[in-house]
This record gives C-alpha cells, sequence and structure tokens, in this order.
C-alpha cells in the first residue's frame, strides 16, 4: 500500500544542485550584453534631506531638481527632525508643500505687482502736479 518514496516527483532534487528549481535565482548576479554596470553615486551641491536611519544610504540618482528655499524649505528642515513615523513630520511636510504653492504663485505674480505700482505712483505724481 505504501508508494515507493523514488516515485515521488521532486524526490532527490538536492542531490545535485543543477536540478533544483530555484537554481538559475541562487547565482550571483551578472552584467549581461551591453549593460555599463552600477552607475557612479550622484554628487550633491543642494540640500537633499533624508529620514534619520543611519543604515539607510541613498540611491546612486536622486532628484535635486527643487532644492529647499524659503519658508517651506524651512518647514521641510523642521519636519525631518522628528521621526518619519510621527504625524507631525508628515503634516509638516504637506503644510511646506502648501505653502511653496503659494510662494511660488506670490513669485510669479510679483513682476505683475510692481508694473501695477509703478503705474499707480506715476498717476499720483502726475494728479499732484496738474493740482498744484
Amino acid at each position: 500500500m505504501n508508494p515507493n518514496v523514488r516515485d515521488i516527483p521532486g524526490y532527490g532534487v538536492d542531490a545535485d544542485p543543477r536540478s533544483r528549481p530555484g537554481f538559475p535565482r541562487e547565482e550571483s548576479p551578472q552584467l549581461r550584453g551591453d549593460a555599463l554596470g552600477t552607475p557612479p553615486r550622484q554628487q550633491s551641491d543642494v540640500t537633499v534631506f533624508k529620514h534619520g536611519q543611519p543604515a539607510r544610504k541613498m540611491p546612486p540618482v536622486f532628484g535635486t531638481a527643487q532644492p529647499p528655499r524659503g519658508v517651506s524649505g524651512m518647514l521641510r528642515r523642521l519636519a525631518y527632525k522628528y521621526p518619519d513615523h510621527w504625524t507631525r513630520h508628515w503634516m509638516m511636510l504637506l503644510l511646506a508643500d502648501r505653502v511653496d504653492v503659494a510662494e511660488h504663485k506670490l513669485r510669479r505674480g510679483l513682476p505683475a505687482l510692481t508694473a501695477a505700482a509703478a503705474v499707480l505712483f506715476a498717476g499720483r505724481v502726475v494728479m499732484r502736479q496738474l493740482r498744484g
């Protein structure tokens, strides 16, 4: 009644490592084809925030297109002083995003505001000369 153990599919796969089903995945990674290898580590001349765990390393390439500046940058610096599992950390980052949008809109509208103020000032000067 007992089936022969050797008749079970997969019996003895540990005898030869090349007959293991996961053998190709157990090889060490190798460059294939025209791969150039790992990219060189990026150097940054702007502040790049990362979480405080010492074991966490930066990836080889990371974004530096929007360096922190202004009030939103100060809020981000303050937010990264708190651990990332605290709600305060994420709420401050959300607030910094909103402040960054407001700063951008203010910066974008500043030339038009300056021009309007110059026109009003010039109009006031002209009105004073016409009255006086």
